[in-house]
């Protein structure tokens, strides 16, 4: 049983396969150098894969069983353990991007005689199965919301495919002595040598059994409510499930079971609605990088590729970066980032949009820095998300619509206790002026330890819109 972006015993196909189908079975981890792969997202990812491969390595020492690991090229690894305990059959769930897609199929084509057996775990639905009556991918979110919701409805998901295997076949004491290349799993070093991850993690828990009790908390008292809070970063409104969903500590399938109760879409509350589209979200990024795998990179919409970015934007990325913008929701949510390797949804709309129309970085460097430092880094939403709110990706946000920071931090911040948090140093400043302190006096101003604003807002809200007049002209793709 290879794991790999489903590190949980509960809904997991494969694993329940390979389970009834086995008298002993070797479980594997390895920490692939390839592009792409899980363990190559970014040094938060990397940390919490650590501590989601420990509680998983646990969970099967619960059953009888054992976690092994390994480094390197993934099919040299694989042959190896093939040869070391005599495997005759490989289980694995899928991954969707397009790097890991392409290995697979190599892995495939040289293990055939093993006749890999491969399942989906990290989805409600593959991203084959919901398409337009033409058999050609949305591109639109709300039509794809509908179709999914009628797959969803007509769904007959077994019970027992939910729940955990029995017992996990044990793998006999002769065959683990033959691993001369297991290693344990501090020798994958995905862990820093300098300790700035344990302040991190002080903010989570990671591994199957805290997805699972998270979801429960949530669906007990926040879901009540989620169609407001979820917008409201200083408060726990939203279900803080996305780096237990990204590792497949949690299956979105388990997600929508619980939150459904047996019931169909159609007789779920407007807060459970609202929760549902967002989990569907999910599904829709995972299609978008299934049948647009070039959006990673490149802008969905080939008018940006020919976008006029600013020049030498190096010292506005790094006081983006550092949290230092002079802008203060946008400063909370980067040093909310760089605390707890998260940040609230709303938030991150906000910062991207000052990054990318109010500092005129392009879209890709905000994206590779969420995905360095986001525990969720997940590459479908990220690059999804980031494509968005540039509006150059699939039902994007028009790039005319530039977030004021000020006016979003007045929204959904009102009396600031998620600025005051994040931002100390105005932690007194009158509320009046918390989203706008350079409106402060002077001497008032004088007397903060808080950078003036990088840019004016105004003015570079027009320098965005004349910059994408140059362009619109064009068709997108």
């Amino acid at each position: 049983m290879w794991f790999r972006q489903d590190l949980r015993l509960s809904d997991n196909p494969a694993l329940s396969e390979a389970c009834k189908s086995c008298d002993e079975l070797l479980c594997i981890f390895i920490d692939d150098p390839m592009e792409q792969s899980i363990s190559r997202l970014g040094a938060a990812s990397q940390v919490w894969l650590h501590h989601s491969l420990a509680a998983l390595g646990e969970s099967l020492r619960e059953k009888g069983s054992e976690l092994y690991f390994a480094r390197g090229d993934a099919l040299e690894v694989l042959q190896r353990f093939i040869e070391e305990a005599g495997v005759d059959r490989i289980f694995w769930n899928r991954c969707y991007d397009p790097a890991t897609i392409e290995r697979d199929k190599h892995v495939k084509s040289v293990l055939s005689e093993l006749q890999p057996r491969t399942f989906n775990s990290l989805l409600i639905h593959e991203p084959w199965e919901n398409l337009k009556s033409d058999g050609t991918p949305y591109r639109v979110y709300t039509p794809y919301w509908r179709a999914a919701a009628r797959l969803i409805d007509g769904d007959e998901t077994s019970v027992d495919t939910l729940n955990k295997p029995q017992t996990i076949p044990a793998l006999s004491p002769s065959v683990a002595d033959d691993l001369t290349q297991a290693l344990a799993l501090e020798e994958l070093q995905l862990l820093p040598a300098i300790d700035w991850h344990e302040g991190m993690m002080g903010h989570w828990k990671a591994g199957e059994k805290e997805g699972r009790a998270q979801l429960e908390r949530f669906l007990k008292s926040s879901v009540n409510d989620y169609d407001v809070n979820r917008d409201r970063p200083g408060n726990a409104g939203t279900s803080r499930l996305s780096a237990h969903l990204h590792f497949g500590e949690i299956s979105p399938r388990h997600v929508m079971n619980r939150l459904l109760a047996g019931r169909k879409t159609t007789a779920l509350s407007d807060d459970e609605n609202t929760f549902a589209k967002e989990i569907v979200w999910r599904e829709f990024a995972y299609a978008i990088l299934y049948h647009f795998p070039q959006t990673i990179e490149e802008p969905l919409d080939e008018r940006f590729s020919r976008f006029p970015w600013a020049d030498d934007t190096n010292e506005s990325l790094q006081r983006w970066q550092q949290g230092m913008t002079g802008v203060p929701i946008v400063d909370a949510g980067m040093r909310e980032l760089y605390a707890t390797g998260w940040m609230h949804n709303r938030v991150r709309m906000i910062v991207a949009s000052y990054l990318i129309k109010n500092l005129l970085v392009p879209w890709q460097e905000g994206e590779h820095w969420f995905r360095d430092t986001l525990v969720d880094a997940d590459l479908a939403s990220n690059s999804m998300g980031w494509q968005w709110t540039a509006g150059c990706g699939v039902d994007a946000s028009p790039f005319f619509r530039v977030f004021n920071p000020v006016l979003q931090g007045e929204k959904f911040d009102k009396q600031g206790e998620y600025v005051r948090h994040w931002v100390p140093e105005l932690a007194e400043v009158d509320t009046r002026y918390l989203h706008k302190p350079w409106e402060l006096g002077e001497t008032a101003r004088a007397a903060l330890d808080y950078p003036e604003p990088l840019v004016d807002l105004k003015q570079t809200r027009q320098r965005a819109l004349d910059a994408f007049s140059t362009i619109k002209g064009g068709n997108g793709s």
